[in-house]
């Protein structure tokens, strides 16, 4: 998949301008952004249900025509929606006889996704989030897409359901699906992703690897309470690579390689400053990320 220049505008708002972006077979891209950064208009003008003001779009290496539709394209955009009385084994049948598919991938798919059969047998109306982002990642596979278009896919999911979904995606993947998943969390995809491109402001601030992302990211920030904050940071002065800034009332933020924030630790130590809580709020790839965007440290 690839696209060029696709521009949309709101009246004043520029929802999205100039984005260049390409999907490679067997890649799960991240489409990354702050909310707002435009993430699911760019999504909406993939999947034909908006309109680009400027730019072109092509699928396999054609553009996408009125008469053969989104051949070999599925997903979908925000939180996906279904007849809320059906169960969620009815409504993938429902979607299989619609698009033309067998029964026997039904419960291939729920299983897939992680759907149980207690699960798949209830009313849609009565799944939380989590589980309508399952069904929702069940029926853009009833086709067996070559791309797949996904807007964050692991919200409204525990932990362990994210984790079971990213295994899912990167299984697909693995078998030359394309995947492009929108996220705001760069810390909840880039174990995932092959490749990213970042949105602020409808822009595109960066676009590469994985690889290239982590080779070009600043140092993992860390909360750090001490017993005596004003000391520590004083001491942080002295310390190459090591870089604190005060945090509120009490903590500093350290911004640090893991071997020099050791070294820092160690020379707290030695002054006779109890570390009483560090922890890390940012990885390495998130202070990236919250660079580019513009965004704060939680």
């Amino acid at each position: 998949m690839a696209a060029y220049g696709l521009s949309k505008r709101y009246g004043s708002v520029s929802a999205v301008d100039g984005v260049d972006l390409r999907v490679e077979p067997g890649a799960v891209h991240g489409l990354i952004g702050l909310n707002g950064a435009g993430k699911t208009t760019l999504l909406r003008m993939l999947l034909g249900l908006v309109r680009p003001d400027l730019g072109e779009i092509a699928f396999f290496g054609e553009k996408p025509s009125p008469a053969a539709g989104l051949d070999g394209v599925a997903g979908y955009v925000e939180e996906p929606r279904f007849y809320p009385y059906l169960s969620g084994r009815q409504t993938l049948a429902l979607f299989a006889a619609l698009d033309g598919g067998d029964a026997p991938r039904v419960d291939e798919l729920l299983a897939l996704v992680g759907l149980d059969r207690k699960a798949a047998d209830r009313r849609v109306g009565g799944y939380s989030t989590g589980m309508r982002q399952r069904l929702g990642l069940a029926t853009a596979l009833l086709g067996r897409p070559r791309l797949l278009l996904l807007d964050e896919p692991t919200t409204g999911l525990d932990p362990t359901g994210a984790s079971e979904l990213r295994t899912a995606v990167r299984g697909l993947a693995e078998d030359g699906v394309a995947v492009l998943m929108s996220s705001h969390d760069m810390g909840a995809v880039s174990d995932i992703c092959s490749a990213v491109t970042i949105l602020a402001s409808g822009r595109v601030v960066w676009d590469g690897s994985m690889e290239r992302l982590r080779a070009e990211a600043p140092a993992a920030e860390y909360r750090l309470e001490t017993s005596d904050d004003a000391k520590a940071l004083a001491l942080s002065a002295s310390h190459p690579g090591v870089r604190a800034r005060a945090d509120g009332a009490s903590g500093l933020v350290v911004a640090a390689e893991r071997d020099a924030l050791d070294g820092f630790v160690l020379a707290l130590a030695a002054e006779g400053i109890a570390v009483r809580r560090l922890a890390e709020v940012a990885s390495s790839v998130e202070a990236m990320f919250l660079a580019l965007t513009g965004g704060s440290t939680p």
